[in-house]
């Protein structure tokens, strides 16, 4: 009797083996595994980006060591923008629980670094994003901005910089109404346009000079279209 409860039981056990082995893997990424996932993500896209931006001090934007990080950049943003892709199709915009304070940072940047066509796409995802606290607005108006620009439009927060190669120096895109760009800031708690500019690319805001370009960049534009 005693041998036969044993012969059951090792049978019992072994097959609750093999069930728990055919177990089919789940495809459902953990918090943690996003985490993870966005924490290369952003050391591979910001890395060479800062060295870069680094080596333009030293060297000049047009200098060989500074074209050797570009080049850097673009091949694992290639990479990054698919990662990220993947995530917000599978999950929506994910919560701060998923993915950390730097997750947003992380997939805002990717997504701002990506094509137009990209940034349009997950317009409406950040939108709502924002609207159910997900998303700081900051994160939306870069979103915003650079999407006028890349339409050759006037950009409405002042956030997005240009390398001119004429002149050889960065510039803030052509802003709308220069004027009342602060007014517009404040209403979704950003700072004023010169400080953030003097922090973020330690550039001098002028606001008689950005009022000219303006006015040139739109009479440009809309002769262009007539």
């Amino acid at each position: 009797m005693m041998r036969l409860i044993l012969m059951v039981t090792l049978l019992l056990t072994v097959a609750c083996s093999n069930e728990q082995g055919n177990e089919a893997p789940t495809n459902k990424q953990t918090p943690v595994d996003l985490i993870a996932v966005l924490d290369t993500i952003w050391r591979t896209e910001q890395g060479p980006i800062t060295l870069r931006d680094s080596l333009i001090k030293i060297y000049g934007a047009d200098s060989k060591e500074v074209q050797v990080q570009q080049e850097t950049y673009k091949k694992n943003h290639l990479v990054n923008e698919e990662k990220v892709k993947t995530i917000l199709d599978k999950y929506g915009w994910p919560t701060k629980e998923m993915i950390g304070e730097q997750g947003n940072w992380t997939i805002c940047n990717v997504i701002q670094h990506s094509d137009n066509e990209v940034r349009i796409k997950y317009l409406p995802m950040m939108r709502k994003a924002v609207k159910d606290e997900k998303l700081e607005p900051r994160f939306l108006v870069r979103a915003e901005d650079r999407i006028a620009t890349e339409k050759g439009e006037l950009q409405i927060y002042g956030g997005q910089m240009k390398y001119y190669p004429e002149t050889k120096i960065f510039n803030v895109w052509p802003v709308y109404d220069p004027v009342n760009i602060d007014k517009r800031r404040a209403e979704i708690g950003l700072e004023p346009i010169a400080e953030f500019l003097k922090n973020r690319f330690d550039f001098e805001w002028n606001l008689e000079e950005q009022i000219k370009r303006s006015e040139e960049f739109e009479r440009e534009r809309l002769g262009k279209t007539k």
